[in-house]
């Protein structure tokens, strides 16, 4: 166990903090986890357009290692950066949706986009293509692909969105769903939430491409651009496909949100 503040380890200033609202040990942990702030703030940035200063995602983000020191249980085995990674990038979407930073225009496109999918998807009873979409939307492909990345700030915000069962305990967001290949059977959640399990199985009908974006991005914690090499494609595309991904999840699950909450 490594030494910190005053000889005790890291377990025992939590389970001091805890007891005394020491906030000589809360300043301790807000440097010790600073960095992570970053890390988070780096991550959301990514997926935003260039109006979104990265120096403002990280001030929201400091608000959320700040409720995360305060609601941390160490009796509860989780490791902290765990804990806090959660929290932060809450804080970060929270603050970006209250500022409500995304042009009319886009949220409406992003809407117009969502209804079409919708429609064609039902009536095609399978995913449909980008061509398909393009002539729903009177478009050729390359205005339907610039719409896409035009979109790609708001499907990062969209996967953030909470689903609840009505108690608090029962919230979930559709990132909370995104687990590794192996885990997305549905027959392996049997026991879990029903509203996870009904994700998961949204998730594992995505196009495969679209599935691994969502896999790579959000378990494997790759940069779009990673994930871009690894697939052998442009990082342009990665955020295409990152974007007609949670755009699927939006209009399979936009139903059963409805008669949930």
């Amino acid at each position: 166990m490594v030494n910190t503040l005053e000889g005790k380890s890291e377990q025992d200033l939590w389970k001091q903090y805890k007891r005394k609202k020491d906030p000589k040990i809360r300043d301790f942990f807000v440097k010790q986890y600073a960095p992570l702030v970053k890390y988070v703030a780096g991550k959301v940035a990514m997926g935003m357009p260039h109006n979104v200063e990265f120096d403002d995602l990280v001030g929201y983000g400091v608000f959320g290692l700040f409720d995360a020191i305060e609601k941390f249980d160490p009796d509860k085995h989780v490791k902290f950066k765990t804990y806090a990674v959660t929290r932060i990038r809450g804080a970060i979407f929270d603050e970006l949706r209250s500022i409500d930073w995304v042009p009319r225009s886009v949220r409406q496109k992003s809407r117009e986009l969502e209804e079409t999918v919708r429609i064609l998807e039902a009536q095609l009873g399978r995913v449909a293509t980008d061509e398909e979409i393009a002539k729903a939307m009177n478009m050729d492909l390359n205005e339907f692909q610039q719409l896409l990345l035009k979109l790609s700030g708001t499907s990062i915000l969209s996967l953030h969105d909470v689903w609840s069962t009505g108690e608090d305990s029962d919230k979930i967001s559709i990132e909370d769903s995104i687990e590794s290949p192996s885990s997305l059977n549905p027959d392996m959640i049997v026991e879990k939430d029903e509203i996870k399990r009904v994700i998961v199985e949204a998730i594992s009908e995505l196009p495969d491409k679209e599935k691994k974006v969502l896999v790579l991005y959000y378990y494997e914690d790759l940069t779009l651009k990673e994930i871009g090499e690894v697939l052998s494609v442009t990082e342009s595309r990665i955020s295409q496909l990152h974007t007609k991904a949670i755009m699927r999840l939006r209009t399979k699950l936009s139903n059963i949100k409805k008669g949930i909450i």
